[in-house]
C-alpha cells in the first residue's frame, strides 16, 4: 500500500538520489532543504513498506500551485504512484482554495503526459526550448480545481 505524506528532512537524502537517477539536471539536497523552509512549497512523498518511491513538488501562489517536480522510482512505475501523489496534491490544493494546478512535461515524455491528461490536466500552451540536456520544448498543462468558481469570476 502506498501511503503519502508532507516531505521532512528524514527524507531529502533519499529524494535527492532519486533525483539523480531521474533526471538530467537532478535538484541536489540543498535545493530540497530550501523547499522545507519555503512557505509557499507543498511537497508530498510517496512510501511503500516504509521505503520512499517517489514524490511530488508544488509551489503555491496566490490563486494556483506549479508543480516542479514528479518523480516516481523506475522500479514503481506503472503501480499508480504518481496518481496518488498527483491525486494527494490536487486535494490539498483544493483545501487552501486554490483554483489550478500547472505544469511542464517534456514534448516526448509520453507516459507523462498520458497520465496527466488521465489525472484531467489540460495542454494549455507549448514552451519553445524550455528543456536543456537535451534541447526540448515543453508542454504547458493545466488541471482546474474549482472550475466552478473560475468561471463565476469571468462573468
Amino acid at each position: 500500500m502506498i501511503e503519502i505524506i508532507h516531505m521532512n528532512q528524514d527524507h531529502i537524502s533519499t529524494l535527492a538520489e532519486l533525483e539523480k537517477i531521474c533526471f538530467h539536471t537532478p535538484w541536489t539536497e540543498k535545493q530540497l532543504l530550501e523547499e522545507l523552509e519555503n512557505k509557499h512549497s507543498l511537497f508530498l512523498v510517496a512510501k511503500k513498506d516504509k521505503n520512499i518511491v517517489g514524490y511530488v513538488g508544488c509551489q503555491t501562489t496566490i490563486d494556483g500551485g506549479y508543480i516542479t517536480n514528479v518523480v516516481v522510482s523506475p522500479e514503481m512505475r506503472c503501480q499508480g504512484v504518481a496518481q496518488k501523489l498527483l491525486s494527494e496534491l490536487a486535494s490539498k490544493i483544493k483545501e487552501k482554495k486554490l483554483d489550478f494546478i500547472t505544469l511542464e512535461v517534456r514534448v516526448s515524455n509520453t507516459a507523462a503526459i498520458n497520465l496527466y491528461s488521465k489525472m484531467n490536466y489540460k495542454e494549455v500552451g507549448i514552451r519553445k526550448n524550455f528543456y536543456r540536456n537535451p534541447k526540448e520544448d515543453a508542454l504547458l498543462m493545466t488541471y482546474k480545481i474549482n472550475k466552478n468558481q473560475i468561471q463565476e469570476s469571468v462573468k
